[in-house]
């Protein structure tokens, strides 16, 4: 007996076999992914070997499948927290430490307290200790200046951003797709 289905989800790839999103990745679990072959909404692409059945069907259960009518990406990223700190790399602005999301927090460059706003060309990524000691001070106070100048990222940025973190879990029958335009070894 294979895997059980609950461990196969399925890669989403838009109509030109590009990935919705690469970090995080575009999955779907199992069962949305047999409604959606079912209702004709996508095409198969890959299959796993493990195979799902019912009295009157046996199934391989798609290992990635790719949407039949194109979705147009939004040109810009919304500002959350993830995408933060996705544009500057899981790392601190101030000191260049990476780190993972429990230990970052975001910074507003011109404090909101001397009339900074929660935008992206005035948030950066930061460690809490460095938060902490720039405090609500400008950078020339305190003299932390952002390694790079805060600004609204597209989502074609995000998306190469995401792709310099793997995603913990790659069936093999995902690597072409996630990995098509990498420069090929010689």
């Amino acid at each position: 007996m294979g895997p059980s289905p609950e461990s196969c989800p399925a890669l989403v790839l838009n109509a030109d076999y590009r990935p919705l999103s690469y970090y995080p990745l575009s999955l779907w679990h199992w069962q949305d992914v047999v409604k959606a072959v079912f209702l004709d909404r996508v095409n198969v692409v890959s299959e796993y070997d493990q195979v799902i059945r019912s009295p009157g069907l046996a199934m391989r259960l798609p290992s990635v499948i790719s949407l039949k009518r194109y979705i147009q990406p939004a040109r810009y990223p919304a500002f959350t927290r993830f995408n933060l700190f996705l544009r500057d790399l899981f790392t601190c602005q101030y000191c260049g430490e990476r780190g993972s999301t429990a230990d970052l927090t975001f910074d507003h460059v011109l404090p909101k307290s001397r009339g900074g706003r929660t935008t992206w060309e005035n948030v950066v990524t930061a460690c809490a200790c460095c938060n902490l000691e720039k405090g609500g001070r400008t950078p020339r106070e305190s003299h932390m200046h952002p390694l790079g100048r805060p600004y609204r990222p597209t989502v074609y940025e995000l998306r190469d951003n995401g792709r310099t973190f793997p995603p913990n879990y790659l069936h093999e029958s995902w690597r072409d797709y996630l990995y098509w335009d990498a420069v090929l070894e010689p």
